[in-house]
C-alpha cells in the first residue's frame, strides 16, 4: 500500500477463537462465556469458534442456559434454558443428572437464574465443580465451566451477587465474562 510517498506494510488481523486474545495450546479448547445483562440482553456462549448459545440463534432464555459439549472431541451435545423464575426445577433435575461422563457444562445465567433452584440442584451443581452454586439466588449474575467427572472445584467460574448498593443496572448486577483455554479430555 503506497501513502502519499510513504510505503506501509498491511499487517494481517489474527484472531483466536471465541476471540481471545491469544489462541489456545494444541490440546485445550478455546471458550467465552457471557451472563445475560439484566433481563434486557441474553447469554452467549461460544466453544472451539462455535457460537452455541446468543441472542441472535434465538436459543437463550431467562434463568439458566446450559450447553454440553464432549470433552474429548469438542461437538455440542445439546443446550437448553432452564426458567429458574417460573418454570419447573424438576426439568433441571432431570437434565443435570442424566450428564453423560466426560462432558463440559457450560453455564450462563440470565435474569434470575436462583429462585427456584433447590438443594438438590444446588448439590448436582456443585459435583460439576461449581463453588458459587450453594449460593446462587434472585438476579445473581453467573457464568461457570465444569465437568461431569470433575474431582475439584473448577478454575472456570465468575460470579457477582445482587446488591442494591453496587448494582451496574437498576435491579440486576453487571455481566460477566469468562474465557479461557479448557484442557482437552484424553480417552
Amino acid at each position: 500500500m503506497r501513502v502519499s510517498g510513504l510505503v506501509t506494510k498491511e499487517i494481517p488481523v489474527v484472531r483466536a477463537k471465541c476471540g481471545l486474545a491469544k489462541p489456545c495450546p494444541k490440546e485445550f479448547f478455546a471458550f467465552k462465556i457471557s451472563s445475560g445483562a439484566a433481563n434486557v440482553v441474553g447469554p452467549t456462549m461460544c466453544f472451539e469458534n462455535q457460537v452455541i448459545m446468543s441472542p441472535v440463534k434465538n436459543n437463550v432464555g431467562r434463568g439458566l442456559n446450559i450447553a454440553l459439549v464432549n470433552g474429548t472431541t469438542g461437538m455440542v451435545l445439546t443446550q437448553k434454558c432452564f426458567d429458574m423464575y417460573s418454570g419447573e426445577v424438576k426439568l433441571l433435575v432431570k437434565f443435570l443428572k442424566e450428564i453423560p461422563e466426560g462432558a463440559l457444562v457450560l453455564v450462563a445465567s440470565y435474569d434470575d437464574p436462583g429462585t427456584r433452584l433447590n438443594d438438590e440442584t444446588r448439590k448436582l451443581l456443585s459435583s460439576l465443580g461449581s463453588s458459587y452454586a450453594k449460593q446462587l439466588g434472585f438476579r445473581d449474575s453467573w457464568v461457570f465451566l465444569g465437568a461431569k467427572d470433575l474431582k475439584d472445584k473448577s478454575p472456570f467460574e465468575q460470579f457477582l451477587k445482587n446488591n442494591p448498593n453496587t448494582n451496574k443496572y437498576e435491579g440486576w448486577p453487571e455481566l460477566l465474562e469468562l474465557e479461557g483455554c479448557v484442557p482437552r479430555k484424553i480417552p
